[in-house]
């Protein structure tokens, strides 16, 4: 499969191989799909911001939505949290909206090299708060700036503050299993 080499070629791409791809700067930029265990804590995510003031107001949690972070990085977070007025904004602007908070689910097969690479851009954009949740070793790393991290396990909250101050969860509520 021939990748494609300019941006333009890259947006009308459809891989169609199971794989998620992002653009860096005249490089795609191949990931796992999602696993199981993944969708369970995406969905989970998902319920607990149904009941927060900012989805009230119109905020979304938008899955693998691709976000310009600049005029050559395109990328695919997780979740990407953008407020009712980054969205109302967004029909009347040729600005794409950044939003300021990423949710990364981080799997085994990642490059810890590239997953930096995306934390250092995210937060050179607008992004105020990037979550790294690493299912399989129990943990989540709360990014508030790039030396500003918070490593939460068990019973530790993770919050979104300062963007969502109302969106927190134990790690362990984060990761338990549907029974």
């Amino acid at each position: 499969m021939a990748l494609p080499k300019t941006f333009e070629e890259f947006l009308q791409w459809d891989a169609a191989d199971g794989f998620k791809y992002e653009w860096n700067d005249g490089e795609v930029i191949r990931f796992e799909k999602m696993k199981k265990k993944h969708l369970v804590i995406i969905r989970r995510l998902q319920q607990l911001f149904f009941g927060t003031v900012s989805f009230d107001k119109g905020g979304a949690f938008i899955m693998e939505q691709d976000v310009m972070l600049t005029g050559i990085q395109m990328r695919r977070p997780d979740l990407a949290y953008f407020s009712g007025n980054q969205i109302d904004d967004s029909t009347s602007s040729d600005e794409e909206p950044i939003p300021e908070f990423i949710i990364e689910v981080v799997s085994p097969t990642d490059d810890a090299i590239k997953v930096e690479e995306k934390l250092a851009e995210y937060f050179k954009s607008t992004v105020k708060v990037v979550w790294h949740i690493y299912p399989e070793n129990e943990v989540v790393y709360v990014y508030t700036s790039r030396k500003l991290v918070k490593i939460c396990t068990d019973n530790d909250i993770c919050s979104a503050a300062p963007v969502l101050t109302d969106f927190n969860i134990s790690v362990n509520d984060l990761l338990a299993l549907p029974v």
